[in-house]
């Protein structure tokens, strides 16, 4: 019988003979059984591979509507950056090109295993500019700026929700196709994990979350069918919780999967969330990772705070992936222009070309939008 060449006992120039994990069929499907995608370095092809397929590489992320939001925030040579999500660099990395040797950055990043890496690979690239990186959340913008003595910033950038890094690791909790630990907490310095939340949130309240954060049809029958199981015993996997929600819906994984055949091909509404192929867990999983983390009221604060720390003439932009992120900003960009605080913002949301969606599926959902300080 062939074997996998992930079988196969090391050569001489790896050192000591070891055999990696086996897996059944000729690819990798598990996260950890990725090592090619998890090692550019030893396997520089493998990347530009997995991207010619639509997917995103295990481990890394692929930042969305680059060109467009370098176009509208325009980072010059010598300006100072604020990436409010550093997250693997993507965006970083153009802010970089465009100031140049003689520009400031600031980035943030509460994830503290991605922080590190972005810091490897932004110091590769850094061509003399002033990179300073901190674990913590953008809601404290303003007091970094202050710490590191920077009057003001030129340019502010927030690319919102969950990273791939984050989504593809089963061990985070934070994707209803892996089984794993539910806890979604961006930030391990959290004190409570999404099976915390449903062990101790009332069923109203977690109904009200679900229903408002994103906007689930079902959720009051969720929340119920969440507490009666609680009751019996803790609900900590993904997939344990997957099941409550199928059980709720009246579906059941094969059935669903037979729906989604029926409907294969339909058109979508140009957003991810309202595609045919939504899984009945999806908006579940997203109301409580908002919540874990807080996400609306770091953005709010933000938002609060963002204006303060442009410098005249400076621009922020904001990459957001759910409905009520959007409002927000939507509604922050038009009151500053009221009220002159912004001379200019833009009119509608610049939304993935098809073509971006075609090679980086989980753009789909991106909406940016931008403003400029008067």
């Amino acid at each position: 019988m062939p074997t996998n060449r992930s079988d196969r006992p090391s050569g001489p120039a790896d050192g000591p003979h070891k055999r990696r994990s086996r897996y059944p069929g000729k690819y990798p499907r598990q996260f950890e059984q990725r090592y090619k995608e998890l090692s550019p370095d030893a396997h520089p092809e493998i990347h530009e591979h997995v991207r010619a397929q639509g997917r995103t590489p295990a481990g890394t992320h692929v930042p969305v509507l680059v060109a467009e939001v370098m176009d509208a925030l325009r980072p010059a040579p010598g300006e100072t950056a604020v990436d409010c999500t550093v997250g693997y660099g993507g965006h970083t990395l153009e802010l970089l090109k465009r100031i140049g040797p003689t520009g400031r950055l600031l980035g943030f990043d509460v994830d503290a295993a991605n922080l590190e890496r972005a810091r490897v690979r932004l110091a590769a690239a850094a061509g003399g500019a002033a990179i300073m990186l901190r674990r913590g959340n953008f809601a404290g913008i303003d007091r970094a700026l202050a710490a590191e003595h920077i009057d003001a910033a030129n340019v502010i950038l927030a690319d919102l929700g969950v990273s791939s890094m984050q989504v593809d690791d089963p061990a985070r909790g934070f994707s209803y196709k892996f089984d794993g630990p539910l806890d979604m907490r961006m930030d391990s310095r959290i004190p409570r994990t999404a099976a915390d939340l449903l062990r101790d949130l009332a069923a109203e309240e977690l109904a009200a979350a679900l229903a408002e954060l994103a906007d689930e049809p079902k959720a009051v029958t969720i929340s119920r069918r969440i507490a009666e199981e609680r009751e019996r015993r803790p609900i900590t996997q993904t997939q344990d919780l997957v099941r409550l929600i199928f059980d709720a819906k009246g579906l059941s994984p094969r059935h669903w999967r037979k729906q989604q055949r029926g409907t294969a091909g339909l058109p979508g509404r140009g957003d991810a969330r309202e595609a045919p192929d939504l899984h009945p867990a999806a908006k579940t999983f997203q109301a409580l990772r908002i919540l874990v983390n807080d996400e609306l009221g770091a953005l709010r604060q933000l938002l609060r705070v963002a204006p303060a720390c442009l410098a005249p003439g400076g621009r922020i932009g904001i990459i957001s992936f759910h409905s009520g992120e959007d409002r927000l900003v939507k509604l922050a960009f038009r009151d500053g222009l009221r009220a002159g605080v912004f001379e200019a913002i833009s009119d509608e949301p610049v939304r993935p070309t098809a073509q971006e969606i075609h090679d980086n599926p989980r753009s789909a959902a991106a909406k940016f939008r931008w403003a400029q300080k008067a």
